[in-house]
Parts: structure tokens; C-alpha cells; sequence
């Protein structure tokens, strides 16, 4: 409204000016090359705006045909960038889809179309990757590295390619460069994994620690890693540091409550330097919130210098801090097969096959034996026998599709820390062997039994920390 108000005001003071121009008397005259020009005021004025404007007009006519040539020649690079991006984007569509032939054509188009363009040597990549063709995929994340915008996605290109053809010194290269650029989570993982397989759990605690610090994993991720790196190095140092083991293993305890190996660990150290009483109040405290066989190993463990019956009265009290976890009523059922009490075995198991319920195959297995004990082979025991080959498996200690009778700090696949995890088995998982796999210390696959010599000093100080 105000600027209308001044629009009018201006118009108004244009007219009454051009009004008063015209009652001036007068005339301006023009002597040029030997002519003479006489016009009045008025028509002075309106012949020099006219030049004025016919001066514009030619000028804006002259730069349009000068800029025409640069306007044809933007209008097609704009339309080879919109057919590079279309390409790009039917290219990466292509990648998510799986079509390697359709991926290869695009990333070609692309690549004529915006040569220069990161997402071009992305997708150049990806779709060497997709149909198998290593040497191009290298040499793009390759290319991809000597570009600062590009460089990180390049090394993990390299990286990735560095460990599908197992070349662990290269891998661990590629992902030490990528972590001193930048502290992406990715390097972090694997200079850590590196780290593990190299049993170097030192500098793998460092590596989780400035993982944290760059806030490339969250305070709970870093707890769970701690406590596997300490409970990894508890069972390394078991025999020749048993002292250091069992405050190793608390200090994973506390981090990580009712861990099952950590507390194994703890319960072998005390048991071998003969403080089995510690040690069974020490699994007593822990299986009261997360029961585990292997605690229960550990306990049988602790009291192999009992009669069956000591052993028996035990797990009942042990199996009463977990009184519904199948776990416990697999350690009564086992000592009371053990003492030949198969009453009070067939009824720690009751509840695990009443009706309606669907027993495991250990569960299964235990029927059997009880069968055996009290009637010898008999038509129950093949009855339970058959039934426990269709049961539900039992949880296992699985990462990436391989079982381990005992727990692992890390995959033996991939490398990957904190990969076990206790869960039934699927149909297609593979059996760890003593052997193992090459990246896989060999004390982690067979545990020390012979009794151990702890130096001086009291371990039931640290045993009771761990309560």
C-alpha cells in the first residue's frame, strides 16, 4: 500500500515536471558538419529519450546474439547432466535390484555423461562388484582414493575387497588409513578386529576406548566389548597369571552382569587355586539372574571332590535361585542320574515334557537315560530317543552360522568381536572343531584342566568383589 502511494506521488511529480518542460519557451540548436538542427525544448527532450531507448533495445539485442551461442551450449550440457543423473539413478536402482547388465550400461553412460562426478565412480564400482569383477572394482575405489571427497568410501571399497580375497594385512591397511583420516565406525571395527585376531587385547581395549571417545560406537556397545576383551584376556592368562585372570574376569562381571564366560573364568581360576567355596557362591550369585550350563560345568566343576549326594543337595539349592529356568532343572536331573536317583531326576524334569510343552532334545536325551537306569533298553527309551531326533535343539554358542562347543571372544568367520551368542542353532550351522580357523588363538579352543599354582597373596578378596 505504501509503495503504491509513492508510485502515484512520483507519477504525479513526472507529469507536472513534463507540463512545466513544455511551457518553457525556447529552442535548442545543433550546429554538426556544416548542418544546423533547431528544435524546440519539448521535442529536444522526447528525440533524446528516443535515442536513449532505441540505444537500449539495439544493446539488449546485440548481447542476446552474443549469448546465444553460450545458451545453446548450456542448454545441452544441462541436458547431458540430466541424462548422466538419470543414468546414475537407474544405475544405483539397478545395483539394489541386482541386475549386474543393466548396472554395468548405466554406470557407462554415467561415466561418458559426468565424468568427474563422485557418484559416477560409486556406481562404476558397485556394479563391478555386483557382476564380479575385482580388478575394475579396484581400480575405481582405487581412483576414488586420490579425490579428498571420495577418499574414505574408496578405502572401504579397497578394504572390503582386501578381505573377500583374505588378505588380512591389507585389509587392516586400507581401514588403519581410513582411521587416522576419520574415526568412521567401520575402520573402528576393523582395526579392532585386527587387533583380536592378532591377540593383541591390549591395543584392543585402546581401540574401543577411541572408538568411544570419537563416538563411533555408544557407551552400552563399549561396555559389551570391554568385557569380551577382558574376558578374552582372563582365559589367556588362566595358567600363567591366574591372579590377573580373576580380576580381569570381575572387571568383565561388572560390566557386563551374569556374563556366563566371564564368570566361568572366574570359577576355574578360584576352583584351581582351591577356594571352591568362593567360587560356588560366586556362580550361585550369577545364576540367580541368568543361568547358563556352562555355569553349571563350572559348578559340577567345583564340587567333582563330593559324594553324589553333597552334589545333589547343592544343585538343589542352586537350582531354587532359578527355579523355573531349564537350566536348573537339567543340573538336578543330571546329579540325581548321577546318584542313581531317577525319581527325583524324572521330577526335576516333569515340567519340561508335561503336556503341552515341547521338549528339547537334551531334555529328551535325559528321559531316555532315565528310562535306561530304571528298566534298562526298553520300548520308552527308543520312544524318547526317537522324540528327542524331531526335538527343538538346544541353544548353542553360534556366530555366523558356526556352533562352538565353548565361547569365543569373536567369530571365526568374520573376525567380528562379541559374535557368540547363546540361541538354538539353525539347520545349516557348521560344528567348530578343535582345530578351529587360523584367526582363532588356539587357547580359546581347549581349556587348561591341570591345577595351577597362584602367586602369593589371597584371590577371595577379588572373588568377593564379584559378588
Amino acid at each position: 500500500m505504501l509503495f503504491l502511494l509513492f508510485f502515484i506521488i512520483a507519477l504525479a511529480a513526472v507529469a507536472y515536471g513534463l507540463e512545466w518542460l513544455i511551457e518553457q519557451p525556447g529552442s535548442l540548436t545543433l550546429d554538426f558538419a556544416g548542418y544546423q538542427f533547431e528544435a524546440s525544448i519539448p521535442v529536444a527532450v522526447a528525440g533524446l529519450l528516443l535515442v536513449i531507448a532505441a540505444t537500449v533495445v539495439l544493446w539488449a539485442i546485440a548481447m542476446a546474439l552474443l549469448r546465444l551461442p553460450g545458451r545453446w551450449s548450456g542448454g545441452s550440457r544441462t541436458k547431458r547432466r540430466d541424462k548422466g543423473f538419470d543414468a546414475l539413478s537407474q544405475g544405483l536402482i539397478a545395483v539394489g535390484s541386482g541386475d549386474a547388465a543393466r548396472a554395468r550400461k548405466a554406470a557407462h553412460v554415467a561415466e561418458r555423461l559426468l565424468p568427474s562426478e563422485p557418484l559416477t565412480q560409486v556406481l562404476k564400482a558397485q556394479a563391478a562388484q555386483l557382476a564380479g569383477d575385482r580388478r575394475v572394482a579396484e581400480e575405481t575405489f582405487h581412483k576414488m582414493t586420490l579425490k579428498p571427497e571420495t577418499k574414505l568410501l574408496g578405502l572401504r571399497g579397497l578394504h572390503i575387497e582386501a578381505r573377500r580375497r583374505e588378505d588380512a594385512d591389507a585389509a587392516h591397511h586400507f581401514a588403519k588409513e581410513a582411521h587416522d583420516i576419520a574415526p568412521v565406525p567401520w575402520a573402528g571395527a576393523a582395526m579392532l578386529e585386527h587387533l583380536a585376531a592378532q591377540g593383541d587385547w591390549q591395543k584392543a581395549r585402546e581401540a574401543i576406548e577411541a572408538s568411544l571417545t570419537a563416538k563411533a560406537i555408544d557407551a552400552p556397545t563399549a561396555q559389551n566389548l570391554r568385557a569380551v576383551v577382558e574376558t578374552a584376556m582372563a582365559m589367556e592368562k588362566e595358567r600363567d597369571h591366574p591372579h590377573d585372570a580373576l580380576h580381569l574376569a570381575r572387571q568383565a562381571l561388572k560390566r557386563r552382569p551374569g556374563f556366563a564366560p566371564a564368570a566361568v573364568a572366574a570359577a576355574r581360576v578360584l576352583v584351581r587355586h582351591g577356594d571352591q567355596k568362593q567360587a560356588l557362591k560366586m556362580i550361585e550369585t550369577v545364576w540367580a539372574t541368568k543361568p547358563h550350563p556352562d555355569l553349571a560345568a563350572a559348578y559340577l566343576e567345583a564340587l567333582s571332590g563330593e559324594s553324589n549326594m553333597t552334589k545333589l543337595a547343592r544343585v538343589e539349592r542352586l537350582a531354587r535361585a532359578a527355579p523355573n529356568a531349564p537350566e536348573s532343572r537339567h543340573i538336578v536331573a543330571e546329579v540325581a542320574l548321577s546318584a542313581r536317583d531317577f525319581a527325583k531326576a524324572r521330577d526335576a524334569l516333569a515340567p519340561l515334557i508335561a503336556a503341552g510343552r515341547h521338549p528339547t532334545a537334551h531334555t529328551c536325551l535325559m528321559m531316555a537315560e532315565i528310562e535306561d537306569g530304571e528298566q534298562g533298553p526298553s520300548g520308552p527309551v527308543r520312544e524318547w530317543l526317537a522324540r528327542g531326533s524331531r526335538a527343538p535343539r538346544d541353544p548353542v554358542w553360534i556366530a555366523d552360522g558356526v556352533v562352538s562347543k565353548n565361547w569365543l571372544p569373536m567369530s571365526p568367520v568374520t573376525g567380528r568381536l562379541d559374535a557368540f551368542e547363546w540361541k538354538p542353532p539353525p539347520d545349516s550351522a557348521q560344528h567348530l572343531t578343535e582345530e578351529g580357523k587360523p584367526n582363532i588363538p588356539a587357547a580359546f579352543l581347549t581349556r587348561p584342566a591341570e591345577p595351577v599354582a597362584l602367586p602369593s597373596g589371597d584371590v577371595s578378596g577379588e572373588a568377593a568383589e564379584i559378588q
